[in-house]
């Protein structure tokens, strides 16, 4: 008897490669004449746009502030003055304000002190900065400053000036302006004969102005006829 021809294994599977193959391209095919969009797939960054908007207002903020810390300030003047004598606390103090006086520097160094000689004190006159402010003492001579600022205490005095009559002039007593009428005393020689007084005491004898600096024995022999204590 004789056999039967059939597929081989091998055979099987080729044919069923082919039927899916086939199936597959029947489906595309029907799909594309169908007219059925592809997929398509998109992916959405919601949160971009706020973290640049977020950037934005922050460097904007900082833009505002750097040019706020920039900008000259329009606050009132501010001076420093000196203040010394008859006051509570003397020192050296800084004042802001507008039409500043001699009273705001009086009242910031802790107001009048007990014995202060008001009626050579003008409150009211205005400040300038670098300002030495002397509150004199009831009884105090005059000493003068040797400068060119106001200050309390330098005012004109009513008192008998230190030049006599006979043109002597007390060096314990003359403000650096009379002690420049003497002869071969400039400004600069006025100002340390003041300074001298101030920090070392009265003069006890006419020969006591040779220890100012700038004053020795030729410029003294000149003075001595023109001078007293």
């Amino acid at each position: 008897m004789g056999r039967r021809a059939g597929l081989s294994p091998v055979s099987k599977a080729v044919a069923a490669g082919l039927v899916l193959v086939g199936l597959f391209v029947t489906l595309a095919c029907a799909r594309l004449l169908s007219g059925q969009p592809t997929p398509s797939f998109s992916i959405e960054r919601g949160e971009a746009a706020p973290a640049a908007e977020s950037a934005t207002d922050e460097a904007s903020a900082q833009g505002e502030k750097d040019a706020a810390e920039e900008a000259p300030s329009n606050g009132p003047p501010v001076v420093v003055v000196h203040v010394d004598g008859m006051v509570a606390n003397p020192g050296v103090y800084q004042l802001q304000g507008e039409s500043l006086r001699m009273n705001d520097a009086v009242e910031a160094a802790g107001g009048l002190a007990d014995g202060a000689d008001t009626s050579r004190v003008n409150l009211a006159e205005p400040l300038s900065d670098g300002q030495k402010v002397h509150v004199p003492a009831i009884g105090e001579e005059d000493a003068g400053t040797g400068g060119t600022s106001p200050s309390l205490g330098t005012m004109p005095s009513t008192e008998t000036s230190a030049a006599s009559s006979d043109g002597i002039v007390n060096i314990n007593t003359a403000t650096a302006a009379e002690l420049t009428t003497l002869p071969g005393v400039g400004e600069a020689t006025a100002a340390e004969i003041v300074h001298d007084r101030e920090a070392n005491g009265a003069f006890t004898s006419i020969e006591d102005l040779m220890r100012v600096s700038g004053i020795g024995e030729k410029k003294f022999a000149k003075l001595k006829d023109k001078i007293r204590v």
